[in-house]
Formats: C-alpha cells, structure tokens, sequence
C-alpha cells in the first residue's frame, strides 16, 4: 500500500467500530450470564475473536484497491448465488430456518455475506449503466438484487431479504433513478400487499399482528416485544448497572445476545446507554455517507452507499423492533449482535468504506 494513501485514512471509524465492538462485548457477556455462578465466557470469547479476524479481514479488504475489487463482481455475484444454493441443499437447519452450512464446529451463514456481495455488484452494474431512466432498467436492476433474494427468502430469511432491498432503493436513489420510477415502484409494491400476504409462512403474518397488537398473543408469539419492552422501560435513565438488569439475567429477554441485545443494553445502561451506542452509529453512517459523496468516481458513491444503506436500515428496524416500533423480522444489531458471520461481513463492510475514503484522491508524483 502507497504511505501517501494512509493519510487520508478515516480513523474516526475506527474509533468508533472499536467502541462499539468494545459496548457489544460488555454487553453479550451480561446477556449470557457470563459473570454469575457456574456462568461461561464462551460466547464472550468467541465475538472477541471474531473481531479480531474482522480487523484482519478489513485490513485485508483495505489494502486492495476498491476499483479492482469491483472488476471481481461477476465472480463474486456467481460464488454469492452457488453459497445460497449450497444452503438450500446441504444447509443446516436450526429454529425452523435453513440458513448455515456448517464448518467444523462452527457455522457459516452465506446470506449475511450477500448484503456485501450485492453492494460491490450492484455498484459495478449502475457505474457501467450510468442511467436508471426507463422501466426495463429498474426491471434489470431488479433481477440482479431478487435472484439471491428470492434464494434468502427460500430460507426462509425476510429480514435478509428486505435488508438487500433497502440497499438497492438507497443506491438507484443515490444513482439519480427517475424519481416517477421509484414513486410508482413503491405504490406498486404497497398496492400489492394483499397478494405478498399469502407467500408469508404463518409466522410471519403472526409477527406483523403482533406488531400491530403484542397483547394479541403475550405468552406466544407477542412475549418478545412485551418482554423487550419493559427491560428497556425498566431501565430509566441511568440503566440497573451492568450485569444488573433483572429481565435480562432471569432470561425473561428471548434472544439476549443477539436479536434483542439492545434490549439488555437499554435496560443496564438505560437511557444514556442506548443515547450513546445510537450517537456511535450515527457517526458511523454519518462518516460513510460523507465518504460517498466525496468519492473520486461515482463507483465509490454506489458502494459507501450501499454499506451506508445497510447499516441505518438494520440500525432502524433492529432498536425499532425492541421497542415495538418495528416488526420482528430478526435482522441483527450491527456489530453488537453476537455471530460470527455477521461481524466479518460488517468488518469486511468498513475495509471498503475505509478504502474508498483512502482513495478519494489520484496520487501525484
């Protein structure tokens, strides 16, 4: 790597991944109870470590030019769709979802690692299009974000799904798409609610109830919400304390250290805590979006966009779904969920961000 480039290096992301990775680790360890009495730092260890094999691969992805990586995106659109075939013949199933092809003694989940795929992809195909002005380019467009969509949903994944599709709408939108196509798009896709509600599996119809009504089922299908909800209320201003927090480590929080680990932070940390984890990814996005517009080419405009797109959608739903602002879809926390796949891909995510921002401007010699 050239040594001029690193001065143009966005540290205060780092910074910021750092504490946040630093609040998650906290904050899985009380989740899994890894303090008390007979408790275990597996699962603590395990997302320190991941980290740490994030930070290389971000270094990894850091140290290649951005423009080289997207002359890879057929081949990374091709291996991104035979993983998601691979998981729908040879998967491992857990919780109903087929989701992981299992390595060893860990499991690897290809539909986390699509988000990045379809970013670099879609990127290279709207920098080679440049214009999204009539129907037949939205159509192509997509084609190329529903092919492993509609693979993820097969999983089933809706979380994942609707994940890809906030990317795309915030990249075609970035790209200058005519706006009379996104408008129509999108009373299009309302218009055509009723018939999407009888592709849903019924739990997912039940989860879109219970966000309209939790009481509708409290000990089933709403106990989630209601449980997550008063953890969070519980929790005031200045939080229980760490390791503290009665909801959390009497396991009344389903899914503490992963889908609903905001909900432990709320209530240990309270009001101040979540303040400050939300600040952090503010910044964090804030910075990416400023990265994108600051882009040498328009290739880097798409990417940081992409990731910039992923990242507030995931945040939005994630914290809205713990406080019954959301739909439970199980879309994780960025860099605070616990899972492995999860924190590569967003570490890989941030190498690019990094590069991009690195690469704003042409060396001069």
């Amino acid at each position: 790597m050239e040594p001029k480039l690193l001065k143009n290096l966005e540290y205060q992301i780092i910074i910021v991944i750092v504490l946040i990775a630093a609040l998650s680790i906290l904050t899985i360890s009380s989740a899994t109870h890894a303090t008390a009495p007979g408790g275990s730092f597996h699962y603590t260890k395990m997302q320190f470590i991941w980290f740490l094999l994030g930070l290389l691969m971000m270094a990894a992805v850091l140290m290649m030019d951005y423009h080289t990586i997207a002359m890879l995106s057929n081949a990374i659109y091709i291996v991104n769709l035979v993983m998601l075939l691979v998981v729908l013949f040879m998967g491992k199933t857990t919780m109903g979802a087929q989701r992981w092809i299992p390595i060893g003694p860990f499991s690897f989940q290809p539909s986390e690692f699509s988000k990045l795929a379809v970013i670099i992809t879609l990127a290279k195909y709207l920098d080679k299009k440049k214009t999204i002005n009539s129907l037949k380019d939205l159509i192509l467009v997509f084609v190329h974000v529903g092919t492993p969509m509609l693979l993820i949903m097969k999983q089933p994944d809706l979380g994942t799904s609707l994940v890809l599709l906030a990317i795309m709408f915030g990249m075609i939108f970035v790209a200058g798409t005519n706006p009379r196509l996104l408008l129509g798009t999108i009373a299009a896709g309302v218009a055509s609610l009723p018939v999407l509600w009888q592709f849903l599996h019924d739990y997912q119809e039940m989860r879109i109830l219970i966000f309209l009504n939790p009481n509708l089922d409290p000990l089933g299908y709403g106990y989630h919400v209601i449980q997550s909800k008063i953890a969070i209320g519980s929790g005031r201003f200045l939080g229980k304390g760490l390791f503290q927090g009665t909801q959390n480590q009497l396991d009344f929080i389903p899914e503490q250290q992963t889908d609903f680990i905001f909900a432990v932070l709320g209530e240990e940390l309270g009001f101040i805590g979540g303040m400050f984890l939300l600040i952090l990814f503010f910044t964090l996005i804030y910075r990416t979006i400023r990265i994108a517009f600051r882009s040498r080419d328009v290739l880097g405009t798409y990417m940081a966009t992409g990731v910039a797109s992923m990242w507030a959608f995931q945040v939005l739903v994630n914290v809205g779904m713990t406080m019954g602002l959301m739909p439970v879809t199980g879309i994780p926390l960025p860099f605070m969920s616990y899972g492995g796949s999860s924190l590569l891909m967003n570490m890989m995510a941030v190498g690019l961000v990094l590069n991009i921002g690195m690469r704003r401007q042409k060396i001069l010699f």
